[in-house]
């Protein structure tokens, strides 16, 4: 997937359009918990109207990644500390046994789109797009979900994923936040061997160290200016 920034959003971009634009500027910590996403702001950055702005706002906030406050308006999720700590521990339930369906489920095809994926993940953290490299992260972890053939555990993993790209912008604690590269790639050859046990080992392993790696002690401040975060200094 391609980068979304306003630039390369088409003329007259629908509501889904837009929200996956925000999604990814979002995930990629782009635009940070706690900013405000004002209405007539997004209406000029995208030349759309309020109308459809709301709508992609609406879409975000039913993926819990936007929170709509009444009469302040909407703000990108800034999840509590008690949520951070929910939300990884609800990841070490779901997906350990997630990657031993999925180990059990591969094929040739699944285990060369993972190893593509690591690759572009890769080549973003060379190239110093550590927010394109976490987005690619957390979609590493969604592919594994869908090779499990399990739908309705996907969506929830999908969510959870959301979740914890904010979490991480939040409460991370480590110079980068991605995740570990032997990590991703031990999963890989465990599944491209159909190894469900080592697999959901790896993936327990892999959490547990994710979730020791937050910060959960305080929620920090945030003062961010929309604007330049999607479009950018030069921009302004």
């Amino acid at each position: 997937m391609s980068l979304i920034t306003p630039g390369s959003v088409p003329s007259n971009p629908s509501a889904d359009t837009i929200s996956g634009a925000l999604s990814q500027a979002i995930h990629e910590h782009r635009l940070v918990p706690g900013t405000k996403l004002g209405e007539d702001d997004l209406s000029d950055i995208y030349g759309v109207s309020r109308t459809i702005v709301r709508a992609a706002l609406q879409s975000l906030a039913h993926q819990q990644i936007v929170e709509i406050k009444r009469n302040r308006g909407a703000f990108v999720a800034q999840p509590s500390l008690t949520e951070a700590q929910e939300v990884f521990e609800a990841r070490e339930l779901l997906e350990p046994r997630t990657a031993r369906s999925a180990a059990l489920n591969a094929t040739p095809g699944d285990v060369a789109l993972l190893k593509d994926h690591i690759a572009r993940e890769h080549a973003a953290t060379e190239a110093g797009d550590r927010g394109r490299a976490l987005y690619l992260s957390g979609q590493f972890h969604i592919e594994i979900a869908r090779i499990a053939k399990q739908q309705t555990i996907a969506d929830m993993v999908s969510v959870l994923i959301a979740r914890s790209s904010l979490i991480i912008a939040l409460y991370w604690r480590r110079e980068s936040a991605l995740c570990e590269s032997q990590a991703h790639h031990a999963l890989i050859r465990a599944i491209s061997e159909n190894d469900g046990a080592l697999s959901e080992e790896l993936m327990q392993s892999h959490l547990v160290d994710l979730h020791s790696a937050l910060n959960l002690n305080e929620l920090p401040a945030v003062k961010h200016d929309l604007r330049t975060m999607l479009l950018g200094d030069a921009e302004r």
